[in-house]
């Protein structure tokens, strides 16, 4: 992919045609720059610095904020960005399968553990057999949080799925109840459940501190690999020498330290080989479509 070297104002007027949302502290790009179009969901304050360290090094980031999680692939896949942030692994190849499309990882960024929480509790044992358990219904959270659940000796399966889901668990072995609600309900739940596992996105809207977890996975685990962040591109471009180094950027000291503070340490940096998420990838694609 050949990235074209223009003045700011030509950028910001195709931003305009298209409806895009510049945004960033990083302030014009000079024409020695080379302008890179990045979408995410999240844009902390942490992007800033990302954008400063990423200007520092030739690179000016054009980013995009979308409000919702389905249309950065969408606008990757129609060249309306370059890149994308937002994603782990798991919810791109679930992307992939259900659209035929073939969005790749150039790069692994961090992992956010999925955990237990509660406000009746304050250590795992002390759960009670019988106890309730609030679990996030969509499908991705939903067999993360459930194998959250049996690593913690919480929840027994019938069998040994790969991608659980409440029909699933075996009632009669298991220690607690698992109820499935809606994401945003999750933290909710907590004044009427003995446990609920939340995402952090929730976590952070409900003002729960990501460290009073009961319980929650170990980014270590190979378990956890589906659920590393990337960046992700289009498969032409996984070579492109520019992307790969926005990659190096965001493992700068500096922009590590920016994500930290902004996410209150909940992320955990990861730095895995290219081709090490590429067979992750793969592994969980062919997963979904024998499950299909």
């Amino acid at each position: 992919m050949k990235f074209r070297r223009v003045p700011a104002i030509s950028v910001l007027a195709l931003a305009a045609v298209l409806g895009l949302t510049a945004c960033g502290g990083s302030g014009g790009s000079s024409s020695s720059d080379t302008v890179i179009r990045i979408g995410t969901t999240d844009r902390n304050s942490a992007w800033d610095t990302f954008e400063q360290v990423a200007k520092r090094n030739g690179i000016t980031l054009r980013t995009t904020n979308f409000t919702d999680y389905k249309t950065p692939n969408l606008a990757l896949a129609q060249k309306q960005i370059d890149i994308n942030l937002f994603q782990h692994l798991q919810f791109l190849g679930q992307y992939d399968v259900s659209n035929n499309d073939t969005i790749t990882p150039i790069g692994s960024t961090y992992i956010v553990p999925l955990a237990l929480y509660s406000k009746k509790h304050k250590a795992l044992a002390e759960i009670p057999a019988g106890g309730e358990i609030a679990v996030p219904n969509d499908p991705t959270n939903l067999a993360r949080g459930l194998n959250v659940l049996a690593a913690a000796g919480l929840v027994k399966f019938t069998g040994t799925p790969s991608q659980p889901t409440a029909a699933d668990v075996d009632k009669a072995a298991s220690k607690v109840r698992v109820t499935t609600v809606d994401a945003t309900q999750t933290a909710l739940s907590l004044n009427s459940v003995d446990g609920s596992i939340i995402n952090n996105t929730f976590l952070e809207r409900a003002g729960i501190d990501p460290h009073s977890a009961l319980y929650a996975d170990d980014p270590n685990n190979p378990a956890a690999e589906p659920y590393i962040n990337v960046l992700a591109v289009r498969a032409a471009d996984k070579a492109d020498p520019t992307l790969l180094k926005l990659v190096d950027v965001f493992h700068d000291p500096e922009v590590q330290k920016a994500w930290a503070e902004a996410t209150k340490g909940s992320g955990i940096e990861v730095k895995r080989p290219q081709a090490d998420l590429e067979q992750i990838l793969a592994r969980v694609e062919q997963g979904l479509r024998d499950h299909k």
